[in-house]
Protein backbone atom coordinates (compact mmCIF):
# COMPACT_ATOMS: atom_id res chain seq x y z
CA UNK A 1 0.00 0.00 0.00
CA UNK A 2 1.50 3.44 -1.02
CA UNK A 3 2.19 5.52 1.84
CA UNK A 4 -0.60 8.47 0.46
CA UNK A 5 -3.05 5.74 0.14
CA UNK A 6 -2.28 4.92 3.85
CA UNK A 7 -3.05 7.94 5.18
CA UNK A 8 -5.75 8.60 4.02
CA UNK A 9 -7.74 5.59 4.47
CA UNK A 10 -6.43 6.02 8.37
CA UNK A 11 -7.91 9.66 8.25
CA UNK A 12 -11.30 8.16 7.01
CA UNK A 13 -10.94 5.67 9.88
CA UNK A 14 -10.65 8.56 12.34
CA UNK A 15 -13.55 10.34 10.69
CA UNK A 16 -15.80 7.26 10.82
CA UNK A 17 -15.76 7.70 14.62
CA UNK A 18 -16.75 11.19 14.74
CA UNK A 19 -15.78 15.12 13.02
CA UNK A 20 -11.93 15.80 13.77
CA UNK A 21 -10.30 18.90 13.22
CA UNK A 22 -6.77 19.05 11.19
CA UNK A 23 -4.70 19.23 14.96
CA UNK A 24 -6.46 16.22 15.73
CA UNK A 25 -5.77 14.56 12.44
CA UNK A 26 -2.21 15.23 12.03
CA UNK A 27 -1.43 13.56 15.70
CA UNK A 28 -3.67 10.68 15.29
CA UNK A 29 -2.04 10.26 12.03
CA UNK A 30 1.39 10.63 13.50
CA UNK A 31 2.38 13.43 10.22
CA UNK A 32 2.64 16.94 10.20
CA UNK A 33 -0.52 18.67 9.22
CA UNK A 34 0.41 20.11 5.56
CA UNK A 35 0.38 16.40 4.28
CA UNK A 36 -2.75 15.78 5.78
CA UNK A 37 -4.45 19.22 4.94
CA UNK A 38 -3.38 17.96 1.04
CA UNK A 39 -4.86 14.87 1.81
CA UNK A 40 -8.11 16.19 2.91
CA UNK A 41 -8.44 18.96 -0.32
CA UNK A 42 -8.09 15.86 -1.98
CA UNK A 43 -10.97 13.86 0.03
CA UNK A 44 -12.80 16.63 -0.07
CA UNK A 45 -12.68 17.46 -3.89
CA UNK A 46 -13.70 13.71 -4.27
CA UNK A 47 -16.67 13.94 -2.09
CA UNK A 48 -14.91 11.91 0.31
CA UNK A 49 -15.04 14.38 2.97
CA UNK A 50 -16.01 17.48 3.46
CA UNK A 51 -15.16 20.72 6.25
CA UNK A 52 -17.68 22.99 8.19
CA UNK A 53 -17.35 26.56 9.24
CA UNK A 54 -15.82 25.19 12.28
CA UNK A 55 -12.95 24.08 10.27
CA UNK A 56 -13.63 20.17 11.69
CA UNK A 57 -13.98 18.01 8.80
CA UNK A 58 -16.44 14.93 8.69
CA UNK A 59 -16.93 12.08 5.96
CA UNK A 60 -18.00 12.81 2.63
CA UNK A 61 -21.50 12.29 0.82
CA UNK A 62 -19.40 10.21 -1.88
CA UNK A 63 -18.51 7.23 1.26
CA UNK A 64 -22.44 7.30 1.63
CA UNK A 65 -23.07 6.07 -1.80
CA UNK A 66 -20.29 3.83 -1.59
CA UNK A 67 -21.44 2.31 1.35
CA UNK A 68 -24.72 1.58 -0.21
CA UNK A 69 -23.18 -0.31 -2.53
CA UNK A 70 -21.17 -2.43 -1.19
CA UNK A 71 -24.35 -3.66 1.56
CA UNK A 72 -26.44 -4.16 -1.70
CA UNK A 73 -23.36 -6.35 -2.87
CA UNK A 74 -23.35 -8.78 -0.11
CA UNK A 75 -26.13 -10.95 -0.91
CA UNK A 76 -27.10 -12.56 2.52
CA UNK A 77 -28.15 -9.06 3.81
CA UNK A 78 -31.41 -9.46 1.04
CA UNK A 79 -31.52 -12.70 1.84
CA UNK A 80 -31.64 -12.48 5.26
CA UNK A 81 -34.11 -9.45 5.22
CA UNK A 82 -37.37 -10.77 5.37
CA UNK A 83 -36.82 -13.32 8.31
CA UNK A 84 -35.18 -10.79 10.12
CA UNK A 85 -37.91 -8.10 9.46
CA UNK A 86 -39.93 -10.88 10.62
CA UNK A 87 -38.28 -11.93 13.85
CA UNK A 88 -38.22 -7.88 14.55
CA UNK A 89 -41.50 -7.63 14.56
CA UNK A 90 -42.46 -11.15 16.48
CA UNK A 91 -40.07 -10.25 20.08
CA UNK A 92 -39.96 -6.48 19.29
CA UNK A 93 -36.92 -6.40 20.03
CA UNK A 94 -33.25 -5.55 18.22
CA UNK A 95 -32.48 -8.00 15.88
CA UNK A 96 -28.70 -7.65 14.02
CA UNK A 97 -27.33 -9.68 11.36
CA UNK A 98 -23.07 -9.15 11.58
CA UNK A 99 -20.23 -10.82 9.21
CA UNK A 100 -16.87 -11.67 9.75
CA UNK A 101 -14.28 -9.75 7.50
CA UNK A 102 -11.21 -8.01 7.32
CA UNK A 103 -10.29 -9.24 10.95
CA UNK A 104 -13.36 -7.19 12.20
CA UNK A 105 -17.07 -8.22 12.90
CA UNK A 106 -19.22 -5.67 11.81
CA UNK A 107 -23.04 -5.10 11.75
CA UNK A 108 -24.37 -5.76 8.00
CA UNK A 109 -28.17 -4.77 9.19
CA UNK A 110 -30.05 -4.02 11.99
CA UNK A 111 -34.34 -3.82 13.37
CA UNK A 112 -35.07 -1.08 16.17
CA UNK A 113 -36.75 -2.43 18.75
CA UNK A 114 -40.25 -0.95 19.73
CA UNK A 115 -38.67 -0.44 22.73
CA UNK A 116 -37.61 3.33 24.31
CA UNK A 117 -34.04 2.03 25.19
CA UNK A 118 -32.16 1.67 22.22
CA UNK A 119 -28.94 0.03 21.82
CA UNK A 120 -26.14 2.25 20.24
CA UNK A 121 -25.17 0.32 17.15
CA UNK A 122 -25.48 0.81 13.62
CA UNK A 123 -25.17 -0.63 10.09
CA UNK A 124 -21.12 -0.96 9.48
CA UNK A 125 -19.98 -0.29 13.01
CA UNK A 126 -17.59 -2.68 14.26
CA UNK A 127 -18.21 -4.65 17.54
CA UNK A 128 -15.75 -6.08 20.07
CA UNK A 129 -14.54 -9.41 19.39
CA UNK A 130 -14.67 -10.79 22.87
CA UNK A 131 -18.08 -9.32 24.08
CA UNK A 132 -20.73 -9.73 21.48
CA UNK A 133 -22.81 -12.64 20.39
CA UNK A 134 -22.54 -11.89 17.28
CA UNK A 135 -19.08 -12.06 17.79
CA UNK A 136 -18.77 -15.36 19.37
CA UNK A 137 -20.66 -16.74 16.99
CA UNK A 138 -18.62 -16.42 14.29
CA UNK A 139 -14.98 -16.13 15.88
CA UNK A 140 -16.24 -19.85 16.76
CA UNK A 141 -16.58 -21.30 13.28
CA UNK A 142 -12.83 -20.44 12.49
CA UNK A 143 -10.47 -23.78 12.25
CA UNK A 144 -9.45 -23.22 15.85
CA UNK A 145 -5.62 -22.27 15.07
CA UNK A 146 -7.04 -19.38 13.67
CA UNK A 147 -9.52 -18.91 16.37
CA UNK A 148 -6.50 -19.19 19.21
CA UNK A 149 -4.01 -16.41 16.75
CA UNK A 150 -7.37 -14.18 16.86
CA UNK A 151 -7.95 -14.74 20.63
CA UNK A 152 -4.13 -13.66 21.33
CA UNK A 153 -4.53 -10.52 19.30
CA UNK A 154 -7.51 -9.23 21.01
CA UNK A 155 -7.29 -5.91 23.30
CA UNK A 156 -9.20 -7.47 26.33
CA UNK A 157 -11.22 -3.97 27.31
CA UNK A 158 -13.40 -4.69 30.33
CA UNK A 159 -16.47 -3.19 29.54
CA UNK A 160 -18.40 -4.64 32.57
CA UNK A 161 -17.97 -6.75 35.28
CA UNK A 162 -19.12 -9.96 33.04
CA UNK A 163 -16.96 -9.09 29.98
CA UNK A 164 -13.99 -11.91 29.13
CA UNK A 165 -11.37 -10.58 29.75
CA UNK A 166 -8.32 -12.70 28.51
CA UNK A 167 -7.62 -16.02 25.68
CA UNK A 168 -8.04 -18.51 27.36
CA UNK A 169 -11.51 -17.39 29.24
CA UNK A 170 -12.75 -16.65 25.26
CA UNK A 171 -11.65 -19.46 23.71
CA UNK A 172 -13.42 -21.86 26.30
CA UNK A 173 -16.26 -19.23 25.43
CA UNK A 174 -16.21 -20.25 21.62
CA UNK A 175 -15.40 -23.90 22.58
CA UNK A 176 -18.76 -24.43 24.28
CA UNK A 177 -20.44 -21.95 21.17
CA UNK A 178 -19.48 -24.22 19.17
CA UNK A 179 -20.94 -27.06 20.53
CA UNK A 180 -23.92 -25.46 21.37
CA UNK A 181 -24.87 -23.58 18.21
CA UNK A 182 -25.60 -20.02 19.73
CA UNK A 183 -23.92 -17.80 21.56
CA UNK A 184 -24.82 -15.42 25.15
CA UNK A 185 -23.77 -11.72 25.83
CA UNK A 186 -24.77 -11.83 29.49
CA UNK A 187 -23.96 -7.88 30.25
CA UNK A 188 -20.64 -8.44 28.98
CA UNK A 189 -21.01 -5.27 26.74
CA UNK A 190 -23.37 -2.88 27.98
CA UNK A 191 -24.32 -3.76 31.51
CA UNK A 192 -28.01 -3.25 30.68
CA UNK A 193 -28.69 -5.32 27.10
CA UNK A 194 -28.55 -8.93 27.32
CA UNK A 195 -28.33 -10.40 23.31
CA UNK A 196 -28.45 -13.85 22.05
CA UNK A 197 -26.97 -14.77 18.60
CA UNK A 198 -26.57 -17.95 16.25
CA UNK A 199 -24.82 -19.20 12.68
CA UNK A 200 -26.41 -18.20 9.67
CA UNK A 201 -24.64 -21.40 7.15
CA UNK A 202 -24.03 -21.38 3.39
CA UNK A 203 -24.28 -24.27 0.90
CA UNK A 204 -20.82 -25.49 1.97
CA UNK A 205 -22.10 -25.37 5.84
CA UNK A 206 -19.31 -22.50 6.39
CA UNK A 207 -20.80 -19.91 9.12
CA UNK A 208 -21.22 -16.64 6.81
CA UNK A 209 -23.22 -14.35 8.98
CA UNK A 210 -24.98 -14.21 12.57
CA UNK A 211 -28.13 -13.25 13.56
CA UNK A 212 -28.61 -12.15 17.01
CA UNK A 213 -31.61 -10.90 19.54
CA UNK A 214 -30.82 -7.98 22.07
CA UNK A 215 -32.81 -7.03 24.86
CA UNK A 216 -32.74 -4.53 27.81
CA UNK A 217 -32.14 -5.93 30.98
CA UNK A 218 -35.27 -3.90 32.67
CA UNK A 219 -37.55 -5.95 29.76
CA UNK A 220 -36.13 -9.66 30.23
CA UNK A 221 -33.69 -11.75 32.50
CA UNK A 222 -31.28 -13.99 31.93
CA UNK A 223 -33.78 -16.77 31.57
CA UNK A 224 -36.66 -14.55 29.29
CA UNK A 225 -33.37 -13.84 26.53
CA UNK A 226 -33.25 -17.64 26.43
CA UNK A 227 -36.39 -18.25 25.64
CA UNK A 228 -36.43 -16.55 22.74
CA UNK A 229 -33.87 -19.15 21.50
CA UNK A 230 -36.15 -21.18 19.50
CA UNK A 231 -37.36 -18.49 17.86
CA UNK A 232 -34.32 -17.34 16.92
CA UNK A 233 -32.69 -20.61 15.67
CA UNK A 234 -35.93 -21.24 13.24
CA UNK A 235 -34.82 -17.77 11.63
CA UNK A 236 -31.14 -18.44 11.26
CA UNK A 237 -32.05 -21.80 9.62
CA UNK A 238 -34.64 -20.29 6.91
CA UNK A 239 -32.13 -17.53 6.74
CA UNK A 240 -29.11 -20.49 6.22
CA UNK A 241 -32.17 -22.50 3.88
CA UNK A 242 -32.25 -19.62 1.49
CA UNK A 243 -28.95 -19.31 1.32
CA UNK A 244 -28.75 -23.01 0.25
CA UNK A 245 -27.74 -24.72 2.92
CA UNK A 246 -29.51 -28.33 3.88
CA UNK A 247 -29.39 -29.74 7.21
CA UNK A 248 -27.50 -32.80 7.43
Amino acid sequence: MSQSLGRALAILGELGEGPRGLDELAAKIGVHKTTVLRLLRTMQDEGFVHGDANHRYHLGSRLFALAGAALEQRGVRDVAAPHLARLNDDTGETVHLGVYEGGSVVYLDKYDSRHAIRMYSRVGLSMPLHATAIAKVLLADLPEPRRRRVADGIEYTRFTEHTVTGPAELLDELSRVAAQGYALDDAEHETFIRCIAAPVRDATGRVVAAVSISVPAVVLDRDGVLALLPRLLETVRAVSADCGHAEG
